[in-house]
């Protein structure tokens, strides 16, 4: 037997449980990895809430998790190029990366760079798949002026980054405890709330040219006050909002994931781009993990802690 998360029906994170399953073999075209680090995102505590079931609806009992990285600890028939004890990456539509192990076709984990830290290895997938589908969205082109809303998210940073290294100017809206960090990444960060779009008009009286919201509320109609183009711009949470103003509502299933990541982690591990990891928590733990994502107010990731990370890799 081994751990995994599960919930018996829709509700808080009171309905989480960690409870013992079966252990499955890899089969004709998987492998089976054990789980060092896994990744929470918001939606998947929407789908756990019922918030989205139907579009996602749940199968109880449920699992959670698409984000991991881990330790291949069994290859099935005809697999090529993987093998027991390598380091992966991996990324799961069967929300189930938050186990033990996750068995899944081989073609859906990439190697882990040694350069990458497991925590971020581990909480790679939604966030820069996600990333890299909202700056294809908007065309960043070296010389915008792109506003990021909800920049210190996971996504948020990564497609801040993203732009930046695009030739964008990155115009990024964040909270006080923030600012420093965005400063340092060479951006120009401004704070949400009240007076956001005048304070955002002084900093580009000569407009904006395109808009990613991460984040939700009122950012689509900001984007709209601004003057940018619908087409310009891309949200990834108010698809009612996009809907009504004509905007784009690309996520990460707009993008090929296996390429998307091999190029993230290149580029991790040359040193490009970040991913600031600010909790991790023990598997045990996962209703925290949750509680504590659900505050806002972080810097990059949260992750799960599922088993030792191992000496190499």
């Amino acid at each position: 037997m081994s751990r995994a998360v599960k919930f018996p029906r829709y509700g808080g994170t009171d309905v989480l449980q960690l409870v013992d399953v079966a252990e499955v073999n890899a089969g004709p075209g998987e492998v089976k990895v054990a789980v060092v680090t896994a990744g929470i995102n918001s939606g998947e505590a929407a789908i756990r809430q019922g918030a989205m079931d139907s579009v996602y609806p749940a199968h109880f009992p449920e699992g959670q998790g698409s984000d991991f990285a881990g330790v291949v600890s069994e290859v099935g028939d005809g697999v090529n190029g993987i093998e027991v004890g390598d380091a992966v990456v991996g990324f799961s539509d069967g929300r189930n990366a938050q186990a033990d192990y996750v068995v899944l076709a081989a073609e859906r984990v990439i190697p882990k760079p040694h350069e990458i830290s497991w925590d971020e290895a581990g909480g790679l997938y939604v966030a820069g798949t996600t990333a890299i589908a909202c700056v294809t969205a908007v065309g960043v082109r070296p010389g915008d002026t792109v506003v990021i809303a909800g920049a210190a998210g996971g996504v948020g940073i990564l497609t801040t980054q993203l732009a930046q290294h695009a030739g964008a100017r990155v115009i990024a809206t964040v909270g006080e405890s923030n600012l420093d960090y965005f400063r340092e990444l060479g951006v120009e960060p401004v704070l949400y709330g009240e007076g956001l779009r005048e304070r955002i008009r002084e900093l580009a009286p000569e407009g904006v040219d395109a808009f990613i919201d991460t984040h939700g509320e009122d950012n689509l109609r900001l984007a709209a006050d601004l003057g940018v183009d619908p087409d310009r711009t891309n949200t990834i949470i108010d698809f009612s909002g996009a809907a009504e103003i004509g905007t784009k509502a690309k996520g990460m299933s707009t993008v090929d994931a296996r390429q998307t990541l091999l190029e993230l982690a290149a580029r991790m591990a040359r040193g490009e781009i970040e991913l600031p990891v600010y909790a991790s928590y023990p598997l045990e733990e996962v209703a925290a993990a949750y509680d504590r994502l659900a505050e806002g107010h972080g810097l990059g990731k949260i992750v799960l802690h599922v088993s030792e990370e191992p000496l190499s890799g």
